[in-house]
């Protein structure tokens, strides 16, 4: 491996690649270390999220040669899939991060140089902006540069369909395909043609906001609570506009800002990471919601398709809602909203994925709505959308902070979110509650669920061998017994088969092939296993439920059930 590893990086010293690379790879040759085997070892591969990984020189990593490989497999690809068109269009857009003017540029230029028409924004924007921009423009494909929440070391690449999805099978298997093909790199058109590229920017800010402010389902809440006071930030990224326009058109007038994270910068200096997921990255604004008396703090992530809250609870102090509750909370307001106005008409659906809690199943099945299970990964969540043109797609969630509902994207929309969680939030305040009483309102009426997430991380290609051969040994031998509890089914989604081991009973999984697997115990703890798509991580997720009569019970009953986790993870040895 090590002597494949060298010739692979010796590929990268030939006068295609510029001066400053060929000597950065020549300082890893000379210096024979495992930075040179991280860099080099693999290609950087398409993941949940597209490309994902740290920038640098190298096949591994991020920079303008792996962008631009990618670049022209997709090209490639779409003039083939879209070879009946006169004109093919693609749109680009970038968040905050290091480099990406750079990268989107030189994808510009790439799918300029093949011929393609780009519409190229003119600074960051979020990620479902760019979503509604592919729709918007009747494009065929799209492309974000944005490593998400990921640390500021990162940056990545997200390629979308015509529909405004992430790339899904078939399509993302023959994009890959294409790119593998490309043995030399004098095989990509990096010479683009600025007569192909056009600029964009304000007046698609304008359009997107506009069809998000129509999206409120209650008017009168938010006129009774228009000073509801809110807190908001964007973590240096590309929310900072967006998201307190659309709270001031939706009527809201006391929005405050965070000014030190309101500055776009990638190396995000306040936070040691811009995840909203991390309790550290909402600090500042829990402060300053401390400070003018706020009852609602929201964090997108740099590329804003996540959101994170917090809200105060009986004693007025601010707690953190995970991406689970803050799901259950939207899906039980839109679930009774259409209830209660009548606006069902039987074709009605919802989305989640197979790692997000199974209260919003419950909650579906409650009010007679049909929902849908889908892989991890929100382009599964749009897929669904796209299959179901005559149905009325409600909203979609998935336990990583992401939320949508409408159809106008088609991925998890912080934007959109923060609007639909101010309008919640004016709507419980209206009858009295907070968004913290009516979670806890919607656990006693339908079931206790806490959930819990573990990342290990194993970084380089020793940490990647690692995480296979866990999940090797998961399949050879998974558990029989959890906290005292039978394991009585295992789902294994690489192999499509569910195995019934009380009975022995199999069947077949219909779903796209994906390293997954799930335990189910007897008394209902849910477990599941998968290596990320977009990090060098090994997740697992537990989610375990108990059924409760009053408000009383809900905090002792956390208690037990988060113990109950902790018990299961000692018996997984995590």
């Amino acid at each position: 491996m090590h002597e494949e590893v060298k010739e692979r990086a010796k590929q990268w010293l030939t006068p295609e690649f510029d001066e400053a690379t060929r000597h950065e790879v020549q300082t890893l040759l000379n210096e024979n270390s495992t930075n040179l085997i991280d860099a080099f070892y693999k290609d950087l591969e398409f993941g949940t999220g597209g490309l994902r990984g740290i920038m640098g020189v190298g096949t591994n990593r991020m920079n303008v040669y792996t962008v631009g490989k990618a670049t022209q497999g997709l090209c490639n690809y779409l003039l083939e899939a879209f070879a009946h068109l006169p004109q093919i269009k693609v749109v680009i857009a970038h968040d905050c991060r290091n480099n990406g003017p750079l990268f989107a540029q030189t994808a510009a230029n790439v799918f300029s140089a093949n011929g393609i028409k780009v519409y190229l924004f003119d600074s960051l924007r979020p990620t479902p902006e760019l979503s509604f921009a592919i729709r918007h423009f009747g494009c065929q494909s799209g492309v974000v540069v944005t490593a998400s929440h990921n640390p500021k070391e990162y940056n990545g690449y997200k390629a979308y369909w015509d529909d405004g999805a992430q790339l899904v099978p078939p399509h993302d298997e023959r994009v890959v395909e294409e790119a593998l093909k490309i043995a030399n790199m004098n095989e990509v058109k990096f010479n683009g043609n600025p007569a192909l590229i056009e600029t964009i920017g304000n007046e698609v800010d304008e359009i997107y906001l506009t069809e998000l402010s129509k999206l409120v389902t209650d008017k009168k809440a938010i006129s009774q609570n228009k000073d509801f006071k809110i807190v908001y930030t964007p973590i240096h990224g590309t929310g900072v506009k967006l998201v307190p326009e659309l709270l001031s058109r939706m009527g809201f007038t006391h929005v405050y800002h965070v000014d030190a994270q309101d500055v776009n910068d990638g190396n995000f200096p306040t936070v040691k990471s811009p995840n909203p997921e991390n309790a550290e990255a909402l600090n500042m604004a829990i402060n300053r919601a401390k400070e003018v008396g706020a009852e609602l703090v929201m964090a997108t992530d740099p590329d804003a398709d996540r959101v994170g809250i917090a809200v105060r609870d009986a004693a007025g102090e601010f707690v953190l809602l995970n991406g689970n509750q803050t799901g259950t909370i939207l899906f039980y307001y839109l679930l009774k909203q259409n209830v209660d106005k009548k606006l069902l008409k039987g074709n009605e659906y919802v989305v989640k994925t197979i790692v997000t809690t199974e209260l919003l199943a419950e909650m579906a099945n409650h009010y007679g709505i049909k929902y849908y299970d889908v892989l991890t990964g929100f382009k599964y969540i749009a897929e669904i959308i796209r299959d179901n043109p005559n149905d009325r797609f409600l909203i979609g969630a998935e336990e990583s902070y992401g939320y949508l509902n409408s159809t106008m994207v088609r991925d998890k929309d912080a934007i959109m979110a923060c609007g639909l969680i101010a309008e919640v939030a004016a709507w419980a305040k209206s009858q009295g509650k907070s968004l913290l009483d009516l979670l806890y309102d919607v656990y006693v009426e339908f079931s206790l669920y806490t959930e819990d997430l573990v990342n290990i991380t194993k970084t380089g290609k020793s940490g990647a061998d690692e995480i296979k051969q866990m999940m090797r040994d998961y399949r050879q031998t998974p558990p029989s017994e959890l906290d005292g509890s039978l394991v009585t089914q295992v789902l294994d989604y690489e192999n499509a088969v569910g195995k019934n081991l009380i009975t022995g009973k199999t069947w077949k999984l219909e779903y796209p092939k994906s390293d997954v697997l799930q335990f189910q115990t007897l008394d209902g703890t849910k477990i599941s296993v998968r290596p990320s798509g977009t990090e060098p991580k090994i997740k697992f997720y537990f989610s375990v439920k108990k059924h409760i009569s009053n408000r009383g019970e809900v905090e002792p009953g956390m208690k037990l059930l988060r113990d109950k986790i902790n018990r299961v993870k000692k018996d997984l040895s995590i």
